[in-house]
């Protein structure tokens, strides 16, 4: 049981690895827009 537990807190761990943050500034709600795409997103 254990192992499993360092298993899974190793995987969970890699994970965060995926989420690659993004440049651009954000307005006051917090959103702004793509100029590549014209799509616009809030955090």
């Amino acid at each position: 049981m254990k192992i499993v537990s360092l298993v899974i807190a190793a995987v969970l761990s890699f994970s965060s690895i995926a989420a690659f943050a993004h440049s651009g500034g954000t307005d006051s709600k917090g959103c702004h827009t793509n100029h590549k795409t014209g799509e616009r997103h809030c955090h």
